[in-house]
């Protein structure tokens, strides 16, 4: 039986992302220093108390699962490969956009499990609003306490709904876009994107950027329970634990699998 069958289990990393939402915006209600890691990316109080905060709660939760946070130290490659299932946090995502201050910031927790993101938490700390999803379960947002299944839309709209990164533009997406068709690109910042797909807001998200894999793991975990994919450019599911580098490569979003994405994206050629 996989983990990510029990509805309990789902509901006490709801539980434990909402948590680290309420740490991450008693920070944001007041001024705060923004450092910068060894690769520029910011970082702030809010990230390591979230990361603090949901570590020590997953280990009370589930003390035989490990954990693999962004902001963990101390896991080699050695370690973790051998890992059947564990744990895997982005306990800010989007703080660019917490710096911001424009509320699109998410709390990440994922279950990976031999390779895949089989259950997926993405809150919204700002909105309080929480997106979750799980192999067994579907996908569900939480608006205000009340829970509703979400599905990605099919047949994609007319002119395609395409999500991009706010704040990681890529100038030669706009040109390759062009081979969609008409379509209107929507600008949203960390995971969300993945979200705006989940529940049929969005058709398509493609990202040629750097991102890491605690990025994208809860998010696509959400999009796949609601019917969608999440697949490199060769066509395969983006997975998970696979090699020492973190990094991920190409991909691409969609819910409306009836379309060869990759191909009208150049997957081929690039």
């Amino acid at each position: 039986m996989s983990q990510s069958d029990d509805p309990e289990l789902i509901s006490a990393l709801i539980r434990i992302a909402a948590e680290a939402g309420d740490k991450i915006l008693d920070v944001y209600g007041h001024d705060f220093d923004v450092a910068h890691k060894q690769d520029q990316s910011p970082l702030t109080e809010a990230d390591l108390r979230s990361h603090r905060y949901i570590c020590s709660a997953l280990a009370e939760l589930a003390p035989d699962t490990p954990v693999m946070s962004e902001e963990s130290t101390g896991i080699d490659w050695e370690q973790r490969r051998r890992w059947p299932s564990y744990f895997l946090v982005d306990p800010l995502d989007g703080t660019r956009e917490f710096v911001k201050r424009n509320g699109e910031f998410t709390v990440n927790i994922a279950l990976i499990e031999n390779h895949r993101p089989t259950a997926g938490i993405v809150h919204v700390p700002v909105s309080g609003e929480c997106y979750a999803g799980s192999a067994t379960l579907g996908s569900f947002k939480i608006v205000k306490g009340r829970r509703r299944p979400i599905r990605v839309r099919v047949p994609a709209a007319t002119p395609l709904v395409v999500v991009g990164s706010r704040s990681h533009a890529n100038p030669d997406l706009a040109q390759m876009l062009e081979t969609l068709g008409p379509h209107q690109l929507v600008g949203m910042g960390s995971s969300l994107k993945f979200c705006l797909v989940a529940e049929g807001k969005a058709d398509f998200y493609p990202r040629f950027g750097p991102t890491s894999e605690w990025d994208t793991a809860a998010a696509q975990a959400v999009v796949e329970a609601a019917g969608g994919q999440v697949i490199k450019l060769d066509g395969s599911p983006l997975d998970y634990n696979r090699k020492e580098n973190i990094l991920n490569p190409e991909f691409l979003v969609f819910g409306d699998a009836s379309r060869d994405w990759a191909g009208l994206m150049g997957g081929a050629s690039r």
